[in-house]
């Protein structure tokens, strides 16, 4: 265990901690390099990446002293696809960077890699940091995989003990039972709080947005999250081409017409005989 105790120091990063030290003793686990443009961002990621300045200080630090803890990566049936490491991997592109340190791992379902990429991003950052939008993401998947508990506590396992956590206390009790209430609990907030952002989580993706933004409210987005994604694409198409504000009051009478929500139908029932900007 001395040992492992020191590799775990030198993967001092708490997202590198997830598979460092340990997974090297396992057979088809390690660290490689990797061409940087050999790994796709993974699919569906639900974290904003780094921009602008954030991105370029990441760069910076890059070309001074390269990437000192290794991205993570899943290796399936279509290449390589990122874990954790997508902002090293943009900043360490920006920087000139060919290779890049990798920790492989394989043999997962979707579902297993998906663990990773929530847990990875909230050991990192921390759930009070996150945006709406990604908090429903980290609720949503700590609520929707109790079916895969098994694999899924042997992973927060391998999280907990390498990040040098005590297992009977770190926050992810494998024992407990993952209901909103408890889930609740964790983070500080109600059962029914926790049930509308695993709601949110339904939200296509330009109205996770417009929620991020501040463009509608929590609530709101709730009752967004109740039309099917077509009926939400012209609903943000709307929003986005300035045709209609999408306050709670305007939303809930959206929400009504779900099953028949058109652009026609939103227009006409809230257009010029009845326009919503004379109502806001």
């Amino acid at each position: 265990m001395k040992a492992d105790a020191r590799k775990r120091r030198i993967f001092d990063d708490a997202v590198d901690l997830l598979c460092g030290a340990e997974d090297m003793a396992v057979p088809g686990s390690g660290i490689q390099m990797l061409p940087i443009d050999s790994i796709s961002p993974f699919r569906n990621h639900p974290f904003r990446l780094y921009e602008g300045e954030r991105l370029d200080d990441m760069a910076e630090s890059i070309r001074e002293h390269g990437i000192l803890n290794p991205v993570i990566v899943w290796k399936n049936t279509e290449g390589y696809e990122m874990l954790a490491g997508h902002n090293r991997q943009n900043a360490g592109r920006l920087a000139g960077l060919t290779e890049v340190p990798a920790i492989v791992k394989y043999d997962l379902t979707e579902k297993e890699a998906y663990v990773y990429v929530i847990e990875t991003n909230v050991m990192q950052r921390g759930f009070a940091e996150l945006l709406p939008s990604e908090k429903a993401a980290v609720l949503a998947e700590r609520y929707e995989k109790v079916s895969n508990q098994g694999r899924r506590n042997d992973i927060l396992q391998e999280i907990a003990k390498l990040n040098g956590a005590d297992t009977e206390t770190c926050g992810h009790d494998v024992h407990r039972k993952k209901s909103r209430d408890s889930i609740g609990e964790e983070y500080g907030m109600t059962g029914r709080n926790i049930a509308r952002y695993i709601r949110v989580n339904q939200l296509e993706q330009p109205l996770k947005e417009l929620l991020d933004e501040g463009g509608i409210s929590l609530v709101s987005a709730v009752e967004l999250s109740y039309l099917s994604p077509k009926e939400q694409r012209i609903v943000s198409d709307l929003a986005g081409k300035e045709k209609i504000k999408l306050n709670d009051n305007t939303v809930k009478r959206i929400k009504a017409m779900a099953g028949d929500v058109t652009r026609e139908h939103i227009l006409e029932n809230m257009g010029t005989r009845n326009p919503i900007s004379k109502q806001l």
